[in-house]
This record gives C-alpha cells, sequence and structure tokens, in this order.
C-alpha cells in the first residue's frame, strides 16, 4: 500500500507543516525531515526558467525516520609496543628526542628483571604526568630518555648488552682499560692480606695446641701405662724364673713394684729419677744419684725416697693428696714385701728442699732413725712449680714365701 502524501499549499511556498494520514500537522523542521535550510524551494516561473526534477516528497509521519549516526569522538592514539610493531605506511621519523620519548614507550620487561616489579608504577607515572599537561609530559619523557641512554637505544641493542649488575639495567660492553681498573679495585688491599695471613696463623697456631694438650692429657698416659704395665710383667717373670738376682741396679732397670691400695696403683719402681728413661715411661724413679742418694727398702734404717708425675705420662701420683694416716704403702721385690704406714704429709714446698729426702726427713715428725719412705711429685696439677711430699714409716717387713701381706689382700 503506497503512503498518503500531503498537499501542497501553494506553488510559491512550502510550508513548514503538512497534513499527515490523520490530517493532523506535523513538523518537518526537526527529526528525521529537512531543516529550515534545506527547504524545498518553490518551483521557478517564467519563460527563462528551466525544468527541475522534482524534490522528494516527504514520507508520511508512519514512515520510519531516519536517525542521526553518532560521530567518532575524536581520541589520542594508542603508543606502540615496540619498532616493529609500527606500520611502515603510518611511521614518520621524529623531529627531535622529546618526539621519540613521547612516542616511544619503554621496553617490556625481560624475565627474571629486578626492574620488572617497577613497570607498572613507571607506566602509571607515564599516564598521570600525560593527563597533567605538556610540561608534565616532557619532564616524563626527559625522565625516561636519560634511563634508557637516548634515543639512540633499541631493544636489539639493550638485549645485547650483558648485565652489569646494576639492578637489571644494561650498559655498554666495558673497555679493556676500565676492566683491568675494576679487576685491580676487586683485589683485596694490604691490610686485607695481611689480616688473612694473621687469622691463619692464629688457627693453625691453635690447633697445634689442641693436638699438644690433646698429646699430653692423653696420649702420653696411654703409652705410659702400656709401657709401665710391660715393665712390671716382664719383671715379675723374671722374678719367678730367676733371671734376676738382688743387688745393684743399673740406671733405668727396674727392681720393685710399688702398691698403693687405696688408690689402685701398681706400678714398677726403676733405679733413678731421669725423666726420658724412668718417669716419662709411667715409672716411679728412686733417688739414687749423688746428693740425693737415699736408702733402699732393705736396710736397717734410711729414707726411701720416690719421685714419680703426678700428671701426665701415667701420673702414678695425681692422688698421693687424697692419703689418710695409717694407709698402707707396700714395697715388693723379688724376696720380700715392705709394708709403710702413710704418717705425714707436706702439702707445698720448694723444689730446692732436700731436706725432705734426709734419713730423719725434715717436717716429716719424725725425730729418730727409723725406716722410712718418701714419695714426691709436682703440684699444683699440671705445674712444676712446688713440690708435694707424702712420708710412710715401715710397719711390716714380710718374705715372699709367706705370701702377700694383709694389706695387699684386703
Amino acid at each position: 500500500m503506497t503512503a498518503l502524501r500531503p498537499e501542497r499549499e501553494s506553488d510559491t511556498s512550502y510550508g513548514q507543516q503538512s497534513y499527515g494520514v490523520s490530517g493532523a500537522f506535523e513538523d518537518w523542521s526537526g527529526g528525521g525531515g529537512y531543516g529550515a535550510s534545506s527547504r524545498p524551494q518553490p518551483y521557478p516561473s517564467g519563460p527563462g526558467a528551466q525544468a527541475h526534477a522534482p524534490e522528494p516528497e516527504p514520507y508520511a509521519s508512519n514512515a520510519p525516520q531516519p536517525q542521526p549516526q553518532p560521530q567518532p569522538q575524536a581520541h589520542e592514539p594508542e603508543p606502540y609496543g615496540s619498532y616493529d610493531s609500527v606500520p611502515d605506511e603510518t611511521y614518520l621519523p621524529p623531529a627531535d628526542e622529546e618526539t621519540v620519548a613521547l612516542r616511544i614507550p619503554d621496553p617490556p620487561p625481560v624475565a627474571g628483571d629486578s626492574t620488572a616489579g617497577s613497570a607498572a608504577s613507571s607506566a602509571s607515572r607515564r599516564d598521570g604526568s600525560a593527563q597533567g599537561g605538556r610540561a608534565a609530559r616532557r619532564k616524563a619523557a626527559k625522565r625516561r630518555h636519560g634511563r634508557h641512554g637516548g634515543a639512540s637505544d633499541t631493544p636489539s641493542a639493550a638485549h645485547a648488552h650483558a648485565d652489569t649488575g646494576t639492578g637489571g639495567r644494561s650498559r655498554a660492553p666495558l673497555s679493556r682499560v676500565e676492566a683491568r681498573r675494576q679487576a685491580r679495585a676487586r683485589k683485596p688491599g694490604a691490610a686485607v692480606v695481611a689480616s688473612r695471613a694473621i687469622g691463619e696463623v692464629f688457627i693453625t697456631t691453635g690447633v697445634l695446641m689442641l693436638l699438644f694438650v690433646t698429646y699430653q692429657l692423653w696420649w702420653t698416659n696411654v703409652r705410659a701405662h702400656a709401657q709401665a704395665g710391660k715393665e712390671a710383667s716382664s719383671l715379675q717373670n723374671d722374678w719367678a724364673s730367676g733371671k734376676r738376682n738382688p743387688g745393684a741396679f743399673e740406671p733405668g732397670q727396674g727392681f720393685a713394684i710399688l702398691h698403693i691400695p687405696k688408690l689402685d696403683v701398681v706400678v714398677p719402681i726403676a733405679e733413678g729419677t731421669n725423666s726420658n728413661g724412668v718417669l716419662d715411661r709411667g715409672m716411679v724413679g728412686h733417688y739414687s744419684e749423688g746428693a740425693l742418694k737415699t736408702a733402699m727398702p732393705g736396710d736397717k734404717t734410711g729414707n726411701f725416697g720416690l719421685a714419680g708425675h703426678r700428671n701426665t705420662h701415667g701420673e702414678p701420683f695425681r692422688y698421693i693428696n687424697k692419703l689418710a694416716p695409717g694407709d698402707p704403702i707396700v714395697v715388693e721385690t723379688q724376696d720380700e714385701y715392705f709394708v709403710y704406714k702413710m704418717a705425714s704429709i707436706l702439702p707445698v714446698t720448694p723444689p730446692s728442699n732436700t731436706s725432705v729426702l734426709n734419713p730423719v726427713p725434715t717436717g716429716s715428725g719424725f725425730t729418730e732413725p727409723g725406716r722410712y719412705i718418701t714419695l714426691t711429685t709436682c703440684t699444683p696439677e699440671f705445674t712444676s712449680k712446688y713440690r708435694m711430699i707424702v712420708w710412710g714409716k715401715m710397719v711390716e717387713e714380710r718374705p715372699r714365701s709367706k705370701g702377700k701381706p694383709d694389706a695387699l689382700v684386703s
């Protein structure tokens, strides 16, 4: 069905209003109709007028009206991600470095780069500076320009440079002179070398001292106990077989065995007090040389003087300070047992006090000649500054044929 058209009012004018199908006026100046400037002009008249094609009639009010198309809003073009993403036909060379810095964004962060975390904050600062005006954009461009080393740096060049440890940023390779300078700077100075050498000396000294202490306090005892035990077994075997006869003995030769039951001490007695030949081998030495010569156990009167280590090398006299008056001290020889009772102790005396070895020892409490025994050792422990003296008096002489004395049996 063809839509109805309104009738014209005259040949010389065309009104803004027209009748529709329902007979009401419609306004063609707005909506989808013609505006005032685009009204249809009246047909020319007269002899000189040229024939014009008839203007299209407006649509009836019930026809669909043309709608105005929305105009696209102007906006700034998004920057390209890199040089490779810029089309050749649209990219123009920049006029200056500032324009390049404004157009070219930062290269994407590399995986593992320490500056990747600051990329988002840098982008947000660039966006904020772009909205702040031309001056803010210029400042942001200068910051980016200085950080990336100028407009001449390209992503390929940045990846070609090695990381120099400056926060993940890359820079040009070092020259040979600069590399040598940095190598010399990394070398330790004289003070550092000296301190290291001194430290190594101290460590070595400490290790050596530790080994020495271990040797003195542990290994010497182990070795001395083994030597003393071997000497005691050999001495008893010789006695049983008759290989050794009573009489004079050579220095370092064992001739008796000392028993201190309270201290669980069983140690050979050798002639002389030499350290290397007697005392350091875990044995007890008999004072038998020069002015310090003392009597033998079998003598009718006299003082039987003995010396032994208190620490290290078997330390047979370490605990003689624990002896109390009446404690037995037994000397075993090839033919007899000589039993002494502890009488007194002198805790400290100088090494020069040799009167403690007299036939009637000074300071022992003995006042007349008798058969005595004297034990001497160093004090305090682990030093040799002073001497400790223990005295005893013989109370029994028992032949070996009668068996062991009660002091050893009990």
